[in-house]
């Protein structure tokens, strides 16, 4: 059984229109179905990871960098982290580009990596 695909259609417009039965026919093998969910997967790996990063990075530096008790640091840094996790994991998935992504969350990742070394190397260690 052939079937034949006119040459002037989409690869959406045939899928749109085939049946359950013969759509496999027309997916490409290894193609934007695996592209996509790879690059899903990719970005959803970076969002656990990177916001991760992010959130414990900026939990760290605000908790010793504060200008509270010790306990009011701690628990304003930890919300404060919470907080840039969400925002990391959504703006993975805003983001244009996977690489984007990574560079968003490197460049709010830095200023608090550069604290806590600044604060660290400094001497200004509790």
């Amino acid at each position: 059984m052939t079937h034949h695909v006119p040459p002037h259609s989409s690869p959406a417009a045939l899928q749109a229109e085939a049946s359950p039965s013969t759509r496999h026919l027309w997916l490409p093998v290894a193609g934007e179905g695996l592209r996509y969910r790879l690059a899903v997967a990719a970005r959803a790996v970076i969002a656990i990871g990177g916001g991760y990063a992010v959130a414990a990075l900026s939990q760290a530096a605000l908790s010793v960098m504060l200008p509270l008790p010790r306990p009011e640091a701690t628990i304003t840094a930890t919300l404060t982290a919470l907080v840039l996790y969400a925002v990391a994991a959504m703006w993975v998935f805003a983001a244009r580009t996977v690489w984007m992504a990574m560079l968003g969350l490197v460049i709010v990742a830095l200023p608090f990596g550069a604290m806590l070394l600044v604060h660290f190397y400094t001497g200004s260690a509790s």
